[in-house]
């Protein structure tokens, strides 16, 4: 791991970008001097690291105590995207323009981000837990598909937060049931990307025991600021 820029923040908040071989990723952490627990916090397919949503929810939980990472895995924000996932991505925007169904396409391509991302977060995480300020436990926050997988193969992460807005392909779904780690998911009743059942019946599914469902009135991008403090609250009982 390569720290190629650092810069602290008014908040005391140490922010610095890294290169992980062809991984580009930011890590947060606080001001303070003791170990912190580390939440890796994974944006939606194809928004970038730098989302300003992210960044503030990033800055916001490392202002609670925690050391907060994320990344562009392959195929989301700068990285090249394969001809397969630029055809997909086209044949997605027109059959939404035409009012056709998606959920093929979304299959062609979410699910081999899946496979690829995985990976990297764990290599990831392998190198950030070998930094002296980082002590674990580990948490997870942000685009479900990726974290179920993620929960189910690492057993370092010992808590995740999922936000119900994104394409959950089939695979994954199965995969829920396997998910045992505390569990926070949240939904956006409006959601006008992510049918409301589907996102119920996977919160279902999961097989934790310790699972708790946020619902909010709204929009895709509606999720309200104060999910972000229950979120931490929620990291809170887990990794400290």
């Amino acid at each position: 791991m390569q720290f190629t820029s650092e810069q602290r923040l008014d908040d005391g908040i140490l922010e610095r970008e890294f290169t992980l071989g062809e991984i580009p990723g930011t890590l947060w952490t606080p001001g303070s001097t003791a170990p912190a627990p580390l939440i890796l916090m994974a944006h939606n397919n194809g928004l970038p690291k730098r989302e300003p949503r992210l960044v503030a929810r990033a800055r916001q939980s490392a202002a609670y105590g925690y050391a907060v990472a994320t990344i562009d895995a392959s195929g989301c924000g700068d990285r090249p995207r394969s001809a397969a996932d630029e055809q997909a991505r086209a044949d997605l925007r027109r059959a939404m323009q035409a009012g056709e169904p998606v959920d093929e396409i979304f299959e062609s391509f979410i699910g081999p981000l899946v496979e690829k991302a995985v990976p990297e977060w764990r290599t990831t995480l392998d190198a950030l837990l070998s930094l002296p300020e980082i002590g674990g436990p580990v948490g997870y926050s942000g685009w479900t598909a990726v974290g179920i997988r993620l929960a189910v193969v690492e057993p370092r992460v010992a808590a995740a937060g999922f936000f119900a807005g994104g394409y959950v392909p089939r695979a994954q779904r199965e995969e829920a049931r396997q998910v045992t780690i505390p569990l926070l998911f949240l939904l956006q009743w409006d959601d006008e990307g992510n049918p409301r059942q589907r996102a119920l019946d996977l919160f279902d599914a999961f097989g934790t025991k310790e699972k708790t469902l946020h619902a909010n009135l709204g929009g895709h991008t509606g999720t309200p600021w104060f999910e972000v403090e229950d979120g931490d609250r929620f990291f809170g009982r887990h990794l400290k």
